[in-house]
């Protein structure tokens, strides 16, 4: 017969956990006590504001750009699996160029080849740099959201296109009753990895001129002119790119897991 014991083991800190307390606790240490003499904290303290809002500029960018680039990526997807090869072939072409052409090359040719301004009538509208930026990922974001579309359509079992045509469904009604609903589930981990990735090579839009965060960091570094600065303040644009991009990447896998299908 079994003795209980009514006395509980006290929980015991995990080793591997150690490390890390005494790592955050010196990093609390230094920011108390030493961190507000530092001129390199004052100065990336005075700098933050300007870098969050240099930030917020790659984040519309970003968010734009997979906007654009999901809908018309959406429309090219849908034309790869045309059985018209009048259709097929162009939007087969597009792909092809967009998803092999240097996104540095696309935001050159986008930037310089574009007007600065559009004359509509009697007036002229500025084209502004952030825009042309947005359309050149968008390009290849279109490519990718085409190629992620056509490989859900094709992900979907054979037996179900049989079945539904079995019951009489025509083309379209298979396409949006049965096929579509599986492969925005299906398109949803991928895509989310393709946003990541964009917002990332937004940090390509300061080469042409864009006032991003990358732009107000070099700024910052030449105004204060201190080497500590200039290591701190990159290392900042790599902590905010960090922090936007791990949740995404996070909740990427989670999705991944969710809507496995084997």
């Amino acid at each position: 017969m079994a003795i209980e014991s009514s006395v509980t083991a006290p929980l015991a800190w995990p080793r591997r956990h150690v490390g890390k307390l005494l790592l955050l606790a010196g990093a609390v240490l230094w920011l108390v006590y030493f961190a507000p003499h530092s001129p390199v904290l004052k100065a990336l303290l005075q700098w933050s504001p300007a870098l969050v809002v240099g930030f917020g500029q790659n984040i519309l960018i970003s968010l734009v750009a997979i906007g654009l680039g999901s809908l018309l990526g959406l429309l090219v997807g849908a034309l790869t699996l045309s059985p018209l090869w009048l259709l097929r072939l162009p939007a087969r072409i597009w792909v092809q160029i967009f998803r092999n052409a240097p996104w540095l090359v696309l935001i050159y040719f986008t930037t310089y080849v574009f007007p600065f301004e559009i004359h509509i009538g009697s007036a002229y509208v500025a084209f502004p740099d952030w825009v042309k930026v947005t359309i050149g990922l968008a390009l290849p974001a279109s490519a990718n959201v085409a190629e992620i579309f056509r490989g859900a359509v094709a992900s979907i079992p054979s037996t179900q296109w049989e079945a539904a045509r079995s019951l009489a469904f025509t083309r379209a009604q298979i396409f949006s009753s049965i096929i579509l609903p599986q492969c925005f589930k299906r398109m949803l981990p991928p895509w989310m990895n393709l946003y990541a990735v964009i917002t990332m090579g937004t940090a390509l839009a300061s080469l042409v001129g864009v006032h991003d965060v990358i732009d107000t960091a070099q700024i910052a570094s030449n105004t204060v002119n201190l080497t500590g600065f200039t290591v701190v303040i990159y290392l900042s644009l790599l902590v905010l790119f960090f922090a936007y991009c791990y949740p995404i990447s996070r909740l990427t896998q989670r999705l991944e897991r969710r809507y496995a299908f084997y």
